[in-house]
Formats: C-alpha cells, structure tokens, sequence
C-alpha cells in the first residue's frame, strides 16, 4: 500500500522540517510549502481570474512530481493568500484533501470560521507535535473510511460516487445516470447475478416507464465504455446479469 502524502503550507521553514521529520518517522510522506502559490503549485493549480484553474503540464511537471495529496497541514496568517481564503477556494474543487488548521490564531471566533471552511481539525499553536501525528492519522482513518464508501473498483476501472466518475486506468469516462447507476450496482455488488428487471427497478426512476430490452442496450453501451473491463461484465442466460469476482 502506497505512503499517505501529507503537505505542510506554512511561511516558518523550521517549523515545516520539524513536522516532516516527524510525519516522515510516523510513515508518511510529506511535501512543503511556504506560501498559499507554492501550495497550489504542488497540487498542480493555480489562481485565475478568482477561481483555481489547472497548471498546463509542462508548469505541473516542473512544479513536483505528482498533484495528489491525501491531507493538508495549512497555517492561517502567511503572505499574500491566507490559510482560510486557501481553504475556501479547494472547497469548490469536486476533490478537496482533509484539512487540519495549524495556527495561531486560537480564538473561539477563529476556530469557529476554520470549521465553517470545511476544516476537519484545529490545531492552535504552539502544539505537540505528537498531538499532530495523531490527529493526521484519526483524520485520515476517518476520512478514508468515508471514501471507502464512496468508491468503487476493479484494478484499473474506478467509479466514485461523490462526482459520477468512472475512470479506466485513469482516464476519465463519460457516464449517463443510468450507465453509471447500472455498473455502480454490479461492480459494488460482485458476483451477484442480478436479473433484468431488478435493474430496471434500482437504476430507472419509478415515473419512468422502459423496457427490459432497454437493460441490455445500456449494458452493451456499458461494455463498450469499460473497454479492457468488458468481459468482466458477464451474462448468465435465462437470469440477468453480473460483475464477475
């Protein structure tokens, strides 16, 4: 199982070696930034016209290696973009890491607007570092138990339910409702045979009046889309269908 990459925004370098020494010890992998820029540069953005746009390629490979982070370690007062403004605007993004503020700026008022932002822990300065590690891992846990939920997969082929995204290998593919809903049943329900009318009973809306004929045009268009995937998606005559184990 890959590291768990955690990356510190805060203007105090001492003070993000200290963390990533620690955070390092503890198994994880961890990456810095000393501003909000540096911060959205690491996670392949950038600020455009008030809104967070994509870096072009080439400035996100010259950027860091890899845009995924699985928590952000963020302080509050630092130049230009603060901690909260930064945290406000990954809040739009459809896929926005856990957030733990480490700042000080300790009043109730202030940890009060950190959880407005969607934070998912306040931690005021100065702190243990001890404590740190392990609110990083409670968040994680939990955070990671929600996704789990969330998320359906076989090998390459990734469904998530929080954006309707299926992904193969990596690449992003346009799903219908229907489609989606459809393989969402099957792969989450591996092994199941589940005949033509059970689909059209869980995928189609009860005002909506179809055909079973209409199940298997939606499943040929499934196989089509799922590629590599396809014979996975298995008929068992006289019965329905299933996702193979």
């Amino acid at each position: 199982m890959s590291k768990k990459r955690i990356l510190i925004v805060d203007d105090e370098p001492d003070l993000c070696d200290i963390l990533r020494f620690n955070l390092e010890a503890a198994g994880y992998d961890t990456a810095a930034a000393h501003s909000a820029s540096d911060a959205l540069a690491i996670l392949g953005l950038t600020a455009k016209n008030g809104e967070l746009v994509s870096l072009p390629p080439a400035e996100k490979n010259a950027a860091d290696g890899t845009t995924h982070v699985d928590l952000l370690l963020l302080d509050v007062m630092m130049p230009g973009m603060d901690g909260f403004e930064l945290a406000h605007r990954l809040r739009q993004l459809p896929h926005c890491p856990p957030i733990i503020f480490l700042t000080a700026r300790e009043s109730e008022d202030d940890v009060l607007a950190g959880f407005r932002l969607g934070a998912d822990d306040y931690i005021p300065k100065p702190f243990s570092v001890r404590e740190v590690v392990a609110r990083v891992r409670a968040v994680l846990a939990r955070t990671s138990a929600v996704a789990e939920e969330l998320r359906a997969q076989c090998d390459g082929l990734v469904m998530q339910q929080a954006d309707k995204s299926v992904c193969i290998d990596g690449s992003p593919i346009p799903f219908t409702r229907t489609e989606f809903e459809l393989l969402w049943l099957l792969l989450t329900n591996r092994g199941t045979v589940f005949s033509r009318q059970q689909l059209l009973e869980r995928a189609w809306p009860k005002d909506v009046v179809v055909t079973l004929r209409t199940v298997d045009v939606n499943i040929t268009r499934i196989r089509k889309k799922i590629g590599p995937y396809a014979s996975r998606l298995t008929t068992r005559l006289g019965f329905g269908y299933s996702f193979s184990l």
